[in-house]
């Protein structure tokens, strides 16, 4: 019926069992406002800072552990995968924009504004020669609350979030592989998506 429908247990104090129907937008916010308040009462996730643990849970699908924290990743039909959960290229392009949008909030916060109607839209453009990788990104930052005098200033404090700054001074990257838990490998020095033979 294209919706989803809650159905809840019964208290005492109920005359009948309370029940929601909810369209597939408002089932994911209710599902993001709750996960938020069960942070609230839960301790912090236990997990060790900055690492990040992958693996294979089904087909193209991998689970992804931070801090305690599980998100997942998969590949859409067109590519073999279940388009079950966004691809990594979504969630490095989700970084970024997410990234924009927590110094867009802070910005507005730290000058009394509200983040009503604060949105970010990212779109992308994939190369089409090889290596494989992202060729383009923009994103607009809508925030309806900031008045025009202050727009050079957001788009300032926004274009220098830790994600892109990541990206104007890539990162020094190392890949380890490995074929045995214990085996001792030399690290290949990778150094603008290219790794160094070995």
């Amino acid at each position: 019926m294209g919706r989803v429908v809650l159905d809840t247990a019964r208290a005492p104090h109920d005359s009948r069992a309370p029940w929601l129907s909810l369209t597939a937008e408002e089932a994911r916010r209710l599902a993001g406002l709750l996960l938020f308040q069960a942070a609230a009462v839960e301790p912090a996730p236990d997990g060790p800072a900055g690492r990040v643990d992958v693996t294979p849970v089904a087909g193209d699908a991998f689970e992804v552990r931070v801090r305690g924290h599980i998100l997942t990743v998969d590949q859409p039909r067109t590519a073999g995968g279940r388009d079950t959960a966004p691809t990594p290229v979504e969630l490095f392009i989700a970084s970024v924009a997410s990234c924009t949008a927590h110094y867009a909030g802070r910005y507005l916060d730290r000058h009394g504004l509200s983040r009503d109607g604060l949105t970010v839209r990212a779109d992308f453009r994939m190369a089409d020669d090889r290596p494989a990788r992202v060729a383009s990104l923009s994103m607009t930052v809508h925030a309806p609350s900031l008045p025009a005098e202050r727009l050079t200033a957001l788009r300032a404090v926004v274009s220098h979030c830790t994600v892109s700054n990541t990206l104007a001074d890539a990162p020094d990257t190392r890949v380890h592989v490995r074929c045995e838990p214990d085996s001792a490998e030399t690290p290949q020095a990778v150094e603008h998506g290219h790794v160094d033979a070995v």
